[in-house]
């Protein structure tokens, strides 16, 4: 069951750019701190309908909270200074270096080297996909943009494995994204001119977002790393992606093509390969595997 939270963040992370495609009017961060600030109102709604104290304060370490609002916030930072910086294929290239980078983090000792070529495999279809007709040229005066979703590769899956690795609750998720929701609301009154003149279809959009991928989406991420078979999630998510890639072609949006299929058949290879194969258990001799 927590793997299958995981794989629902991924599948929201691919309906990303199908639902960028109603907020395209709005600045980046002005986006996240609406979208942020949905997800925090998340974890107030399901206070509310446990009946719990709406505004009890959490207990978060420091560590907790440098790490996630470093994850949530300085990822989402990072991407959009690198969209400014570089091109938008080659960011996209870089910055999905995570999921490669997050399947050697949990990899268990005996298995990293089925890990490193799974991942391989997942990255190898991410980028023939991106590449169908067009081309990789990197350039020097890019390099601030390269560097930047570098940062985010590292970024993101540092955070995911040390949510793989820390207890927390799942409140911790909507009061990060408080925190996140503010910073980001900082930056827009910085950086961008406000724009609120907008449509149905927009306020529809960034309700979707910060229900789906750019809110919601994290709490399952969390569920998943933290229960679930994290270097299965590891190597799906490579497919986050592809499924925008489908998700834009179903809609019309997007030219199906035979590099869609080729890179479904290589994120799913990629997936078989790194996962965890069925152990023993030392107290009962009993397989152990995790959902």
């Amino acid at each position: 069951m927590a793997t299958g939270y995981g794989v629902a963040a991924i599948i929201m992370w691919g309906l990303l750019a199908l639902l960028g495609t109603l907020t395209d009017r709005v600045p980046p961060f002005q986006l996240l701190a609406i979208c942020f600030g949905i997800s925090a109102l998340l974890m107030l709604l399901r206070r509310a309908w446990i009946r719990q104290p709406l505004w009890q304060p959490p207990c978060l370490t420091v560590r907790v909270w440098l790490i996630g609002v470093a994850g949530l916030f300085g990822f989402h930072f990072c991407y959009f200074m690198a969209l400014r910086l570089a091109p938008a294929i080659e960011v996209s290239l870089i910055a999905y270096l995570w999921p490669l980078l997050l399947s050697l983090m949990v990899a268990r000792p005996g298995n990293r080297i089925s890990a490193l070529f799974g991942g391989l495999l997942g990255f190898v279809g991410v980028s023939v996909m991106m590449l169908a007709g067009g081309s990789l040229s990197l350039h020097s005066q890019a390099l601030p943009g390269y560097l930047f979703a570098l940062a985010c590769a590292g970024i993101w899956s540092t955070y995911s494995w040390y949510l793989s690795k820390s207890p927390g609750h799942v409140d911790d998720i909507g009061w990060l994204s408080l925190a996140v929701a503010l910073l980001s609301w900082i930056a827009h009154l910085i950086l961008e001119t406000g724009s609120w003149q907008l449509n149905l279809s927009a306020w529809l959009g960034l309700l979707l977002l910060g229900l789906g991928p750019v809110g919601g989406a994290f709490y399952l991420w969390d569920n998943g790393l933290k229960y679930g078979n994290r270097q299965l999630l590891a190597s799906l998510s490579f497919g986050a992606p592809l499924i925008s890639s489908i998700a834009l072609a179903v809609a019309g949006l997007n030219p199906w093509s035979g590099e869609i299929v080729l890179a479904l058949v290589l994120v799913m290879l990629g997936a078989g390969l790194t996962r965890r194969p069925i152990r023993q258990s030392p107290v009962n001799n009993q397989p152990v595997t995790e959902d």
